[in-house]
């Protein structure tokens, strides 16, 4: 369904699109930032590259899986068209330990999904990235890492990124 976000005469398109697996970590986080953004959460196999060229502003994320993105998110980005003013943000979670999710590493982290799309022509807005349970390898035979991640407050801070986000559209 399709949702815009106003104020005064102004409407916005956002589309929302994730890949998320394991525990659908990252799904939860998406959807705590439609609730804000006004908009449902897709998966790319659900929307063209054509939808989100109808889009003011879109959101693309996964979990990190080697250090990147998905590799369906990191195809949806290389089938955009280039565009002249397209805006975009984009968010993760990392099975990586809650003290080493630094702004250095979320960076790194995001490099190839955001050259990818700075190379089309978005202006990247906004990264949002945090801890998500993780039983990959041997990581569960002893229960997994970040147990519970993400966790109300995690997704408290989506829901402040996206309601940034928002008020940075409109001041644009």
């Amino acid at each position: 369904m399709e949702r815009f976000f106003e104020r005064g005469l102004q409407l916005m398109k956002c589309q929302l699109v994730v890949f998320s697996y394991h525990h659908k970590n990252t799904e939860r986080v998406a959807n705590a930032m439609a609730e804000i953004l006004g908009t449902s959460v897709q998966t790319p196999s659900q929307v063209s590259p054509e939808d989100l060229q109808q889009a003011n502003l879109i959101g693309l994320g996964s979990g990190i899986y080697s250090a990147k993105h998905h590799q369906t998110v990191l195809d949806l980005a290389d089938a955009l068209s280039p565009v002249a003013d397209g805006k975009a943000f984009i968010f993760s979670t990392t099975g990586a330990p809650k003290f080493a999710i630094t702004d250095k590493f979320v960076a790194k982290n995001h490099t190839l999904l955001r050259e990818k799309l700075q190379a089309k022509g978005y202006e990247i807005v906004g990264e949002f990235s945090c801890a998500g349970f993780n039983t990959n390898s041997f990581l569960h035979r002893f229960g997994g890492l970040n147990k519970g991640r993400p966790n109300a407050d995690d997704l408290d801070q989506a829901r402040s990124f996206a309601l940034r986000l928002k008020q940075k559209a409109f001041d644009s």
